[in-house]
């Protein structure tokens, strides 16, 4: 099966940006070009966390909820809520109420200020695990990678929750650490020229 299936305006695009209507500009603007805010990269190891055994549609469908819920993922404010807080957010219909996933937002938060701190600052922290051009598969034919496997192992060393390897490769495409768009799919050029005006940020020396 081709990996390709042709948008509404006609151009060719990753076959799952047409599984759900609101996938087309989420596909289009966002997956797959290169995020360098700390808030951004937080909140999306939050969702792909969140998103494990679900779907994708429903993440996205939920994801303003989520972000009134968990301040912004604003870590260094999620990181002092309490088991109130908690208790709070499984009450909240309009987001995954699923007390490990969230407890685990929570200790992630107090995880990525320690990063913070050490590194200067989340992003500078995970674009080291940016993986090499020799280390790449063919697009959207793994669901893990190396990199993957490695950052994961690495978080989890770090006390992280809900951060396999799968689960990160979905966020390294996600935030563009990859360019996984179809060979054809027509912002893969655009996710391109992105990555290469993109200055990863850097570890304090």
């Amino acid at each position: 099966m081709t990996q390709l299936i042709p948008g509404p305006d006609g151009r060719p695009r990753c076959r799952w940006s047409a599984a759900a209507p609101e996938f087309i500009a989420y596909h289009d603007k966002e997956w797959g070009f290169p995020v360098g805010d700390d808030r951004r990269l937080f909140e999306k190891l939050c969702l792909e966390s969140f998103q494990s055994g679900l779907s994708w549609r429903t993440i996205l469908a939920k994801r303003e909820n989520f972000r009134a819920a968990f301040q912004g993922f604003d870590f260094e404010k999620v990181a002092r809520f309490t088991d109130a807080d908690v208790e709070r957010l499984l009450g909240d219909a309009g987001i995954v109420r699923h007390r490990g996933k969230i407890e685990a937002v929570v200790n992630n938060a107090k995880r990525a200020c320690e990063l913070a701190a050490r590194d200067g600052s989340l992003a500078a922290y995970l674009w080291r695990y940016e993986p090499g051009a020799d280390e790449l598969a063919e697009p959207q034919t793994v669901s893990t990678s190396p990199a993957s496997t490695r950052l994961s192992k690495a978080l989890k060393a770090q006390g992280w929750k809900f951060v396999g390897p799968t689960t990160v490769f979905a966020f390294m495409q996600a935030m563009g650490l990859l360019n996984d768009h179809a060979q054809g799919c027509a912002i893969r050029a655009e996710a391109d020229r992105a990555r290469a005006a993109f200055e990863p940020p850097r570890t304090r020396a």
